[in-house]
């Protein structure tokens, strides 16, 4: 009993000593504290937004063939979407490189060597011709093929952490890429809406354009009878010319719009031909309460949380690299000096060999290593909670813009209301004779232009709606970790 204890006690000086000549690692700094893992964040859905808003493809909400055809064109063909699919494809391959890394290993060698040996050298007795020394030389033909295995260790993770930062970095970009697919899907849509903004007040400045020469007309025939002088002619003048200096810019406008929609979808060298549709009405949509659980569906949040995770395996990975690397080799080969003997079993070598690689002295190599993962990883969380911080206050202020807009919009409506009382009053009295063709045009002026404030106010809301259908991550749904 006594020698099985001193034998066991023996045996293990040697990884005793190994332990103790490691490199020695100094403390880094503290890690930050994050603000709101994303890994704690309920995402689970307030009920105001289960039955559907937003969705992963919101804008089917709209029931525009237009625009889904404009935003499905960006997704297919847009460069920024090639982009992150091709980094996805990249992270990928180097994930199953780390994973490949820590697996064992088997290959298949073979070779085959001509050769004189030296007469002076240590192998100088198989230079010499003495078939009853069983020396046949000076040349030889040796022959070797065979089986080598290997396999490394990971007794302290090292090569699992490095595995676990390469997934992370997978679903970081997998994040990355549905933020690209949001931001391109948002921008084409509030686009083709400010598009449509810009052509539906293009027809309502036609029609005052319209009233305005119907008045202009009269009023070159009240001059020309001497009823009236020409001052109030010039003034009816100036607004035609003013109002077609409006559609001359919206026409602009529509112009770059388009050229913009064009290089979103990278259809540079076609025509989109878009076609005016009615805007859509604004409604209330928000729930009752804008909190972190939302935030879970945030891509960009996302991707940096899966950053943190990958960087903290790295620093994992950074600290075990301190400690031995022990590996195991084996080999089955046949090996002769000559051909005709190598397939002999007397020919036959086989062999186990355990190697150990200590850190003893590396120059800091391996405390600057981990100082570099430390950092990055502080960094990665610092990053994410800025995100976090930026996001609340993103989210609360297109939520704000929204509900602003949607009181504006139900306002106008009240005042475009009365505006068209005033009309259809003056049409009444044009129907019985009380006023003047020119009259009623005038009459109908105030209405046409408070159309197109409510165009203004809707195009906004619009636009407001869609940046907090992004900010909210466009029912962007988690991948399972």
């Amino acid at each position: 009993m006594k020698s099985s204890v001193k034998t066991c006690t023996v045996l293990s000086l040697p990884l005793i000593f190994t332990l103790c000549a490691c490199a020695p690692s100094h403390d880094t700094d503290a890690r930050l504290a994050q603000t709101l893992p994303a890994s704690h964040i309920n995402t689970s859905l307030p009920v105001a937004l289960k039955n559907g808003w937003p969705q992963s493809a919101w804008w089917n909400d709209y029931h525009d063939p237009q625009l889904t055809g404009l935003i499905e064109r960006a997704l297919r063909d847009a460069p920024d979407m090639t982009v992150a699919q091709q980094r996805i494809k990249l992270a990928e391959a180097q994930a199953k490189m780390a994973e490949a890394n820590a697996g064992p290993q088997v290959d298949f060698s073979a070779d085959l060597e001509r050769q004189k040996m030296s007469a002076e050298g240590v192998m100088g007795p198989f230079a010499l011709d003495d078939p009853a020394a069983g020396t046949t030389g000076p040349w030889y033909t040796n022959g070797t093929f065979g089986l080598t295995a290997g396999w490394n260790v990971d007794l302290w993770g090292k090569d699992e952490a490095q595995v676990r930062a390469r997934i992370g970095k997978v679903k970081a970009d997998i994040a990355e890429l549905a933020q690209t697919r949001q931001l391109l899907a948002s921008s084409v849509a509030r686009l083709y809406w400010q598009w449509q903004t810009e052509a539906a007040i293009r027809q309502q400045l036609v029609a005052i354009q319209t009233e305005q020469e119907k008045i202009v007309a009269v009023d070159k025939k009240l001059y020309q009878a001497g009823i009236t002088d020409s001052v109030e002619g010039v003034e009816n003048d100036i607004n035609v010319g003013k109002t077609q200096q409006q559609i001359t810019d919206i026409d602009g406008h529509l112009k770059e719009i388009e050229a913009r929609l064009m290089a979103l979808t990278n259809t540079q060298s076609t025509p989109l031909h878009l076609h005016p549709v009615t805007l859509p009405i604004a409604t209330a949509q928000l729930p009752a309460q804008l909190g972190y659980e939302l935030l879970a569906r945030r891509p960009d949040l996302q991707e940096v949380q899966w950053l943190v995770r990958s960087t903290m395996s790295d620093v994992d990975a950074a600290k075990a690299a301190f400690y031995p690397d022990i590996n195991i080799m084996a080999f089955l080969q046949q090996d002769a000096l000559h051909l005709s003997d190598l397939f002999r079993h007397s020919a036959q070598q086989m062999g186990v060999t355990a190697g150990l690689t200590l850190p003893i002295f590396d120059s800091g190599r391996l405390n600057a290593n981990l100082d570099i993962a430390s950092a990055e990883n502080n960094y990665s969380i610092a990053r994410y909670n800025k995100a976090v911080v930026d996001a609340v206050n993103q989210v609360a202020k297109c939520a704000s813009q929204v509900e602003t807009l949607m009181a504006k919009n139900q306002q106008q409506v009240k005042v475009q209301h009365d505006a068209g009382r005033v009309a259809s009053l003056a049409q009444a009295r044009l129907k019985v004779g009380i006023i003047s063709d020119a009259q009623y045009s005038h009459a109908k002026l105030p209405a046409l232009r408070e159309q197109i404030n409510s165009l203004m106010l809707q195009g906004q809301w619009l636009d407001a709606s869609i940046q907090l259908t992004s900010a909210l991550g466009g029912g962007y749904q988690a991948p399972a970790s």
